[in-house]
């Protein structure tokens, strides 16, 4: 062998060896990284294995009903078909909106709505794209199913409000989360679920009308596609909540007002439980639980007559000759007048050594009047002598007996107190004193004194239940969906106020003589005995003739708010009653007679019908196996046993 190949051969052996050598290495490094990914990392990479294979779905709760006092549905669920996205699941998130556009009805709103709540979710939970798909929408999409990973119709349940636009200030309505929802709300307390209550009993009693959400641990495939169940934790139906309400009085009550603007409240007088809240115009609640367009809001907005305003809750509105019952009562108490004690009406008041005129409503006067016909006539000049008399503190205190000024305490969100104005109150808000003829005047419910319907309420409950000062309520009770197991949520006995009973009586027998000799006796009639007081709070200020005679406004707006407020029956009184008509000009025209509505259909004895009875539905088919299928209105659910500015004038 010539020198040559020894070199080469040398050459070749130390390169095979380095070869091996560095094989050696290598597979000493793959060994070590095996090991380590093995041993030390197999927990870690072991879960996101799991993770992989085992998505958590989120299973809604079904929201409780509402229903009212005699069980009859105010709000119930309905099962409907929505188009679902999983993001994490959607290669191409644009690709896949436009390609369900172009096969469903998507509207640019679903799709920016779909967007805007895209970024309000985790990326593994469903987001709504479209909802209530029709049988032949959810066919279509089916046979595309396989061109879009991460898209699903799912089966969920819709809040439905069945009577439409009835109630609906009473009930509010459920919405979608929005982004002001979410920073107050626990993420997994509203697991799987878009809705919220927004506003009436729907937010007043949310979280017992939600339930709580469960879960279930699934297997899914690559694709994304559930395998099968591996665990499940169910989740707790919302509570039914069962109302106060009657919704044959809430009826009468809308019917009664009709397309006026206006609100009335109907009170158990002994409980406070509410039979009737109602504030007119309304909404329909159905309007707003997929979302409500952006058309459609801003004309409810735009609105003239305020339908999205809570009249009876939020409303306030000077009480007008509503509150001379309750002056002539702290003139009574106070000792300033006895029930006889006679007040000459020459059809104005002066006070001493000034020449300004508070003019009654009657020009002429109304002669000499007592405590009782004063409230019968409703005699101003009677209660600007009451009210110089009793000096705007005393006349403050004795009032605020009755709550005016003060939030009833209802289990609704949003109450106003009203105002019950006093020399201090002043002094804080316009830092000024009090004036003589501020006082005049807040003895016929002018001036600064403002109160709501509701408060006009209990304030005649307690001249009815003899001074006890009920707390409203329209919650009843709660009745849990599995077990049917009740909750009572009726209000604690009401506090009892001290006052005379003597002088309640007279202010009783006044109110009595308005309906059966003075101010209301166009509601006299019926079975049912009724007590009122008519009352009317100017809007903008009289005009008078020459003769002083006022001059009625012609405009719309300008004319004054009707109110009324009733008691009944007379000889033990059950339900009291406020009403306000906005506009509505005289309170025996506008507002006695949706009272006495009221009234009858709470009290009054219904007539029998003397139309022969018709078959119904399936049976006028023919088909007289069949069961008759009530209307809407009067579906029930079956509940277990009952368990434990300077004015002057009026009507």
């Amino acid at each position: 062998m010539n020198l040559q190949n020894e070199r080469d051969l040398r050459r070749f052996s130390v390169r095979v060896t380095q070869a091996f050598i560095g094989l050696l290495i290598l597979t000493a490094l793959l060994l070590t990284r095996l090991s380590y990914l093995q041993v030390v990392q197999h927990e870690h990479y072991s879960t996101l294995s799991t993770q992989n294979r085992i998505a958590v779905v989120p299973i809604p709760p079904t929201r409780g009903l509402i229903l009212d006092r005699k069980g009859r549905i105010l709000a119930e669920n309905r099962p409907m078909y929505t188009l679902e996205l999983v993001t994490e699941r959607v290669p191409d998130l644009d690709r896949t909106l436009q390609g369900l556009q172009r096969l469903l009805p998507i509207s640019a709103d679903d799709v920016k709505s779909f967007r805007r709540n895209v970024k309000r979710k985790r990326a593994f939970e469903g987001v709504v794209l479209r909802s209530d798909l029709s049988d032949e929408e959810v066919g279509t999409f089916a046979i595309h199913r396989h061109e879009f990973p991460g898209v699903a119709v799912n089966a969920r349940l819709r809040r439905i409000y069945p009577h439409g636009m009835l109630a609906s200030h009473l009930l509010g309505y459920v919405g979608r989360l929005n982004g002001q929802d979410l920073k107050r709300i626990n993420p997994d307390e509203y697991a799987g679920l878009d809705y919220i209550g927004k506003d009436g009993v729907e937010k007043a009693y949310e979280s017992l009308l939600r339930g709580q959400a469960g879960y279930k641990q699934v297997e899914i495939n690559s694709h994304g596609r559930v395998i099968r169940d591996l665990d499940v934790v169910p989740a707790v139906p919302g509570q039914n909540l069962v109302l106060s309400i009657d919704l044959d009085v809430q009826r009468a009550a809308e019917t009664a007002i009709g397309e006026r603007q206006g609100a009335a409240v109907a009170m158990d007088t002994e409980t406070g439980e509410l039979l009737a809240l109602a504030s007119m115009p309304g909404y329909d609640p159905n309007w707003f639980v997929d979302g409500i367009s952006n058309g459609l809001w801003n004309a409810l907005q735009k609105d003239p007559y305020h339908p999205m305003t809570n009249r009876f809750l939020r409303g306030m509105f000077p009480p007008g000759s509503t509150l001379k019952p309750f002056v002539a009562m702290a003139g009574l108490e106070t000792g300033v007048v006895t029930p006889e004690t006679p007040i000459y009406c020459p059809g104005y008041f002066r006070l001493p050594g000034k020449s300004h005129k508070y003019h009654c409503w009657k020009h002429g006067g109304h002669g000499n009047e007592d405590a009782r016909s004063a409230i019968a006539q409703s005699c101003d000049v009677y209660f600007y002598t009451v009210a110089m008399n009793l000096g705007i503190q005393r006349m403050h205190d004795s009032l605020q007996q009755f709550g005016f000024g003060q939030k009833t305490g209802i289990d609704l969100l949003g109450e106003k107190s009203g105002l019950l104005p006093s020399p201090d109150w002043k002094r804080k808000r316009f830092k000024q004193i009090w004036y003589p003829g501020e006082t005049v005047i807040a003895g016929i419910g002018q001036g600064y004194m403002l109160t709501t319907p509701l408060q006009l309420a209990r304030a005649t409950a307690m001249v009815a239940n003899g001074g006890v000062a009920v707390q409203p309520r329209v919650g009843r009770f709660l009745q849990d969906q599995a077990s049917g197991r009740r909750q009572s949520l009726l209000a604690r006995p009401g506090q009892v106020q001290h006052m005379s009973q003597r002088d309640l009586q007279v202010v009783r027998e006044g109110m009595e003589l308005v309906v059966t000799g003075g101010t209301a006796t166009n509601i006299n009639r019926g079975a049912v005995t009724i007590a009122g007081k008519t009352g009317s709070a100017q809007v903008a200020g009289l005009r008078r003739d020459a003769s002083g005679r006022a001059i009625n406004h012609t405009a719309e707006e300008l004319k004054d708010h009707a109110l009324f407020i009733a008691y009944a029956p007379v000889e033990q009184p059950r339900i009291a009653v406020s009403v306000i008509i906005e506009h509505g000009a005289h309170g025996n025209t506008a507002a006695a007679p949706v009272a006495r509505t009221i009234v009858d259909a709470y009290l009054a004895p219904p007539v029998p019908s003397l139309a022969p009875k018709m078959p119904l539905t399936a049976q006028a088919a023919g088909n007289p196996a069949a069961e008759p299928v009530p209307p809407a209105d009067n579906r029930r659910v079956v509940l277990p046993s009952t368990g434990p500015a300077p004015l002057a004038g009026d009507e």
